[in-house]
């Protein structure tokens, strides 16, 4: 028995699985300050495993969440923290903090779902999801491959500089399998009972604010 199967047969099914960290990164959007602190030792528990992995994927996006804070603090009008004309205003910064937050546990919950997942389950789960779109022609299956790597990628980490290599061309391919197996699970009672749980507590979070 495969790992995908092993995670069937106990777990979620791999696309349930995905659907609902979807779900959740929908629901964060929405969340104020008594939500975020409601949802925030949740997703350590759950995340308990990949908690190194959450730490990996901040590192790496600091300085964009550095960006995104600056931005909205800087951007928002308001008083100026200190009274000081070039620092930024006191909505800003209570904006600011409240988006990079909810970054956070948005990467938290992308953290959480590789580390229960792996490479296989994602693919399995986003096979099982981009399906229906194979019946209108599209090429499911190369999109899947892309997205498995650009999935594969983000949990390594690269050489200090290696962008500037790969926009110049100059850095060396990495070697990947030229075959791909995927297992087919079905979905079970259970799988869908959860994803409905998890659009209607969405529904009572988002309604709650």
């Amino acid at each position: 028995m495969g790992l995908c199967a092993f995670w069937g047969a106990v777990f979620l099914h791999p696309a349930a699985a995905l659907l609902v960290c979807l779900i959740a990164i929908v629901v964060i959007q929405f969340l104020g300050w008594a939500g975020l602190a409601s949802a925030f030792p949740v997703a350590l528990l759950a995340a308990r495993r990949s908690i190194l992995a959450w730490w990996n994927l901040l590192r790496r996006m600091r300085w964009l969440l550095l960006s995104v804070w600056l931005i909205l603090g800087y951007g928002v009008s308001g008083d100026a923290v200190f009274d000081l004309g070039w620092m930024p205003t006191h909505q800003g910064v209570v904006e600011a903090t409240l988006h990079v937050a909810r970054l956070g546990l948005m990467l938290g919950c992308l953290a959480c779902l590789f580390g229960f997942l792996g490479n296989q389950g994602l693919l399995v789960a986003m096979r099982s999801l981009l399906g229906p779109l194979a019946r209108l022609g599209l090429a499911t299956d190369r999109l899947v491959v892309r997205l498995s790597l650009v999935m594969e990628n983000l949990q390594v980490d690269l050489p200090k500089g290696s962008w500037r290599c790969m926009l110049d061309g100059s850095g060396e391919a990495s070697g990947g399998p030229e075959t791909l197996w995927i297992e087919a699970l079905q979905w079970r009672l259970s799988d869908y009972l959860i994803c409905v749980a998890a659009l209607v507590f969405s529904w009572i979070a988002i309604s709650l604010g």
